[in-house]
């Protein structure tokens, strides 16, 4: 079996992914051009073919490397998933031989594979987070009385308050922007570009849209969405803090699984959380459930697994700082940041 590196086959590749049960919206081909003229990273889109000439396995590396965060690659940076695609152990195997080599050409420190449900065997592992994922009714009366009274009663309260649910794509996205760069900033995390969204909206027009919720004229709370078999993935999500008592995402996430059911879908995934965490309470009272996400490394000699994380004690001066900068100012400094945050 041999590993080849992917430039323009697009059609194959993706072929390989959708026919394969575990390949996820974030292995498609298009996520390469995305990343390279939205961050400028060089990417190794590596295939294991076997000598018939059949795909047997994909492994997309994203090259990222800067003096604060260090020499790496990853699959995929920015997004939930990725790694390690395959039929078999013997394509796994040959793909991270070549990951391997690669590592040790570009004198990178780690190779991260982002694996969802399912890790490989003895590799270094982080189980820090999980992606919570929510199993759909076909109806929506079905699924409403599956909530508790209280979620119930929010959503009612956001519906008593006239919030208004709009669906769209490019022509909300200057105010999905804004309510996110907000949201980051109150964080203390680094916004990504506003280009980087419009990348991907414009890739996948046909399997992406904004979701948003309005009070009178004004955008409170907007997330992305986008499918790929059957699943609805909402990743990035935000609201105003000001709004929270007239509770704008539940109204969000009500109207996004009743747009899910709408189009035939088995499940909602929330996003990744951290265990027992604010978000991760928030999505479980919906009745998702945890599934484990196994962040798997090839590392440098006896290098620790890294700890590019914003619970990691050194970054918490930073953060501080950064919840106390004018929104504007975040817009302009943070994509300079993050790009490099994988």
């Amino acid at each position: 079996m041999k590993v080849v590196q992917v430039d323009s086959d697009e059609g194959s590749w993706d072929s390989f992914v959708e026919a394969t049960e575990e390949g996820t919206f974030y292995h498609r081909f298009r996520w390469k051009k995305i990343i390279a003229n939205s961050f400028g990273h060089a990417s190794y889109y590596l295939a294991a073919i076997d000598e018939e000439g059949t795909w047997q396995g994909v492994l997309p590396l994203i090259h990222m490397r800067s003096r604060l965060f260090g020499n790496f690659l990853v699959s995929m940076p920015f997004v939930n998933y990725g790694g390690v695609l395959c039929n078999n152990h013997v394509a796994a195997r040959v793909l991270l031989s070549e990951a391997e080599q690669i590592r040790m050409t570009l004198k990178a420190n780690h190779v991260e594979l982002r694996h969802l449900e399912n890790g490989l065997d003895a590799l270094p592992t982080n189980k820090h987070k999980v992606t919570m994922v929510l199993d759909l009714l076909t109806d929506d009366e079905g699924q409403w009385q599956v909530f508790n009274a209280k979620l119930r009663n929010q959503i009612r309260k956001a519906q008593k308050s006239r919030l208004k649910f709009v669906v769209g794509h490019l022509n909300l996205l200057d105010g999905f922007y804004e309510v996110f760069a907000r949201n980051m900033r109150d964080l203390g995390t680094p916004v990504y570009a506003k280009h980087f969204f419009h990348n991907i909206l414009e890739a996948f027009a046909e399997s992406s849209r904004i979701f948003a919720v309005y009070h009178e004229e004004k955008m409170i709370a907007a997330g992305i969405g986008s499918w790929f078999k059957g699943t609805l993935e909402i990743p990035w999500a935000s609201s105003v803090s000001d709004y929270k008592a007239l509770c704008p995402n539940n109204m969000l996430y009500w109207e996004a699984i009743r747009f899910a059911i709408a189009k035939g879908f088995s499940k909602l995934d929330f996003g990744r959380s951290t265990p027992h965490e604010g978000t991760y309470n928030f999505k479980k009272q919906w009745g998702a459930r945890p599934v484990q996400l196994y962040w798997q490394y090839l590392l440098d000699g006896q290098k620790k697994v890294p700890a590019l994380s914003p619970s990691n004690p050194k970054y918490q001066t930073a953060i501080r700082v950064w919840q106390r900068l004018p929104v504007p100012v975040t817009k302009v400094l943070g994509p300079m940041i993050v790009r490099n945050i994988p």
